[in-house]
């Protein structure tokens, strides 16, 4: 089947940043057959785009998209991970929940135009089985940490069910597992390197929260160490890294990324939430490492969006550097589209080229904060929000048209995850209570 979008703002994100301000793209079996201006040639279907600005679809480089039912809870709660997030997935954390979370995770996701989502948390086959549901990519990983955790009691056993996941989706069309250990100091080093071993014998990525706390630094400073430094004396340090968060980045670290060839998942909207600080991607970006950003958590970042992170990566670098040039509005649109595609290792996507995957969303430009538009890229990062997201399409299937799921109903999602949430927030009340002193 041949669509047809015409009367669109195009942005290609190729190699030259090539615009068409009044063009039409042609999909053709899950690819991008041809776009330009004028004449447009004939097809099945057409979409008229209002003058909205095409761009590729979002990617998302870091997710715990089933963390949903966690949204509001403790925000404000010091050393959050292990007083109250730790204890109530030990506890009330089920297969189920996974699945309706990360049901409407993807909903939501695909709403706010991201179309690939990199994604580690437990029972993950049923993240992927929601993933293949909504017709979005996925790059999904087990977490593995050494205490107990759903689905696992073990490390080991966590391992296990990351070679399940690797062996079953292998070569699928919308899935691809990766390896994902929790992070610097909640997994061995027999671990972290039992986990590289397994994402070298499956050619995969592995991904792992990295200089992100502020006790991770301190342990790893008295042992003359960073966790940068920690992990390449373990092998862990190559391409297949995508290291998450990167906030405490020394000079050093920076250059051993970069000359070992890792990536980026930054998160500017969970990291400066938290008040741990703000990660130095000026550097990152200048040394040549590649990156795209990351929503978190729906209990880190709260919003799965990356207009949020857009704009709080434009305002914290800026701030952070005290120089209103660094990332001009079109370097940071093409961090959340083609770069975040280029970090995950992603072929023919990111871009709206002929032959490319037919990835890609349409935001309106018709709210009052949009006009005038002289600069799209611009109006993109600071002016327009997930709301503002008219179609998304994946493999040239239209998901969202007019800003409404054409494939899910989200009211239906809701009202599930809502019925299965009693015992979990019965349980997030007691350990809440507790930090409240009562």
């Amino acid at each position: 089947m041949k669509t047809l979008l015409k009367n669109a703002r195009i942005l290609t994100m190729d190699d030259h940043f090539t615009e068409y301000p009044s063009g039409w793209l042609l999909t053709e079996g899950g690819t991008i057959a041809a776009l330009g201006e004028g004449t447009a040639p004939e097809a099945d279907e057409m979409i008229d785009c209002g003058g909205g600005i095409l761009l590729p679809g979002f990617v998302n480089l870091h997710c715990h998209a089933s963390m949903i039912p966690f949204r509001t809870m403790g925000d404000d709660c010091p050393d959050r991970l292990r007083r109250f997030l730790f204890p109530l997935e030990q506890e009330a954390w089920t297969k189920e929940l996974t699945y309706l979370g990360a049901r409407f995770a993807m909903a939501e996701m695909l709403l706010a135009g991201i179309t690939t989502v990199a994604d580690m948390y437990y029972y993950e086959e049923e993240v992927a089985r929601a993933c293949v549901e909504a017709g979005m990519r996925g790059y999904l990983g087990e977490t593995v940490i050494c205490q107990r955790a759903p689905g696992s009691d073990t490390p080991e056993e966590a391992l296990a069910l990351s070679e399940a996941l690797l062996q079953k989706y292998a070569g699928h069309k919308w899935i691809r597992p990766i390896l994902a250990p929790h992070g610097t100091t909640t997994v061995s080093a027999e671990i972290l390197q039992k986990c590289q071993a397994l994402a070298e014998k499956y050619d995969t990525l592995l991904t792992l929260h990295a200089c992100e706390m502020d006790d991770e630094m301190r342990a790893f400073s008295e042992r003359g160490m960073t966790p940068i430094s920690y992990l390449d004396s373990l092998g862990l340090c190559g391409p297949r890294l995508l290291a998450v968060h990167c906030i405490h980045l020394t000079e050093e670290d920076i250059s051993l990324l970069a000359r070992r060839g890792a990536r980026i998942a930054h998160c500017p909207g969970s990291n400066t939430k938290a008040g741990k600080g703000v990660s130095p991607m000026r550097d990152a970006a200048e040394a040549g490492i590649p990156f795209g950003f990351g929503t978190d958590g729906a209990s880190s970042g709260n919003t799965l969006s990356l207009f949020d992170q857009m704009r709080l990566f434009a305002v914290c670098q800026k701030t952070k550097y005290h120089d209103r040039r660094l990332f001009p509005a079109r370097d940071i649109v093409r961090a959340a589209t083609r770069g975040g595609a280029e970090a995950l290792g992603m072929q023919n996507s990111g871009a709206l080229i002929p032959g490319y995957r037919a990835d890609m969303a349409l935001v309106g430009t018709d709210r009052p904060s949009l006009f005038p538009l002289y600069d799209p890229y611009s109006a993109l990062v600071y002016g327009a929000c997930a709301a503002d997201v008219r179609l998304v399409m994946t493999d040239g299937v239209v998901r969202v048209r007019d800003g409404k799921l054409t494939q899910m109903d989200i009211t239906t999602i809701r009202r599930e995850l809502e019925k299965a949430l009693p015992p979990f927030r019965a349980a997030a009340e007691k350990y809440a209570a507790s930090l409240r002193g009562e």
